[in-house]
């Protein structure tokens, strides 16, 4: 049985895309079964427009040349390849509610459930995370 990686993406910035996506993507890489709950702020990640030009946090632009020299995938390639490695995306139901938005307003193949749609994946989860 493989082992399993839940993960709560809360918050919705650049740093958080990618320690999201880096966790999700190794975990998957290394045969691992992921299911990412995105809510809140972290919506932004899978949005079609905002996970395309998440803003750099202030007084961190220098990391944006660092990102550049070490040939970090932007986050649309990230969400690719976590998906092409099978990471489930679910987003929350509620927030998407209380939001106005539609499953239309994200990236392709999420799944929208609420919190118990988690939960049940992550009841048995080995590893969970929360960033």
């Amino acid at each position: 049985m493989s082992k399993k990686v839940a993960i709560i993406a809360s918050n919705g910035g650049l740093f958080d895309a990618y320690k999201v996506f880096n966790i999700a993507t190794a975990a998957a890489a290394t045969d691992q079964e992921v299911a990412i709950f995105f809510t809140f702020e972290g919506l932004n990640l899978i949005h079609k427009d905002a996970y395309k030009q998440l803003p750099m946090p202030e007084g961190k632009e220098h990391f944006a040349e660092g990102f550049a020299k070490a040939n970090v995938p932007a986050i649309p390639e990230l969400v690719e390849m976590a998906q092409d490695l099978g990471v489930k995306f679910i987003g929350c139901q509620m927030t998407m509610d209380v939001m106005g938005l539609e499953k239309e307003a994200f990236v392709d193949g999420i799944e929208v459930g609420g919190a118990v749609t988690f939960l049940e994946f992550a009841k048995d989860a080995d590893v969970t995370l929360t960033f």
